[in-house]
């Protein structure tokens, strides 16, 4: 038996990268699969590849994580469709890298609303309905931004240090309810992310080589690295792990200055 069978997940932000890596893993692993995503064209198209390489059912809903009655909007939807969701991944983000003084109030409520509140607004939708099972987990992607600060990344860690935050507080919070929660912060992975990140460079493929020469295994994470850690997560083998951080960084983060 596949490890989410009979599962219902969520998965945001899931149209491509990570996301859409997740969404594959737990098709895979047996799991009726929601992509609820901003960008509902990529959205469908995603569901449609997954649904067609793995024989289950993956759907997609427009969902702006940020608005909370978009969030309800899905949550009903997904609850007429499929019944109460099991698994949520919160995995919707975006990067926003600047300079403290360079960023407006704009900007700043942007970048929280969507990789801090978004987070919360999902949290706080699904879980009375995993409460009511006394059942449930919740992954959260985050980053290593939770912990470490690159220069002129503001105020993307301040966002996820916030979701390390609420992740830890939730967790303990419902730990003793049957729900696990816990969070995946991966390092550089290869994603359209990356591909704007390095574009913004003089060179962006000097930029990659430079960044994948600073990896202690020499290359970028894979999505589907993150997503066999997500899958873990989302299954009953892991209901002892709660409130943690599990991060996939190929070594940088415990490595000293050189």
């Amino acid at each position: 038996m596949k490890r989410l069978e009979g599962k219902v997940a969520v998965v945001t932000g899931a149209g491509q990268g990570i996301g859409a890596a997740i969404a594959r893993r737990y098709s895979q692993e047996g799991a009726t699969v929601v992509i609820a995503e901003i960008n509902e064209d990529q959205g469908r198209e995603a569901a449609r590849t997954i649904e067609r390489e793995t024989g289950k059912p993956v759907s997609c809903v427009k969902t702006d994580v940020a608005d909370p009655d978009s969030v309800t909007d899905m949550h009903e939807q997904v609850r007429r469709d499929h019944g109460p969701v099991d698994i949520l991944v919160n995995n919707a983000g975006i990067a926003v890298f600047d300079e403290p003084l360079a960023v407006t109030m704009d900007v700043w409520r942007k970048c929280m609303a969507v990789d801090l509140e978004g987070a919360w607004h999902c949290c706080r939708t699904f879980l009375p309905d995993m409460l009511e099972k006394q059942n449930g987990a919740i992954v959260n992607i985050i980053s290593n931004h939770a912990f470490s600060i690159i220069k002129s990344t503001f105020p993307y860690p301040v966002a996820k240090h916030g979701l390390l935050g609420l992740t830890r507080s939730l967790a303990l919070e419902y730990a003793d309810k049957g729900i696990a929660i816990n969070a995946i912060s991966p390092g550089y992975v290869d994603t359209p992310i990356a591909d704007w990140y390095f574009s913004r460079a003089e060179d962006p493929a000097r930029a990659r080589r430079e960044t994948e020469a600073k990896q202690p295994v020499g290359r970028l994470c894979r999505p589907e690295e993150v997503a066999a850690v997500a899958a873990l997560l989302g299954s009953e083998e892991a209901r002892f792990m709660i409130g943690e951080n599990i991060v996939i960084d190929g070594g940088v983060t415990i490595r000293m200055y050189e």
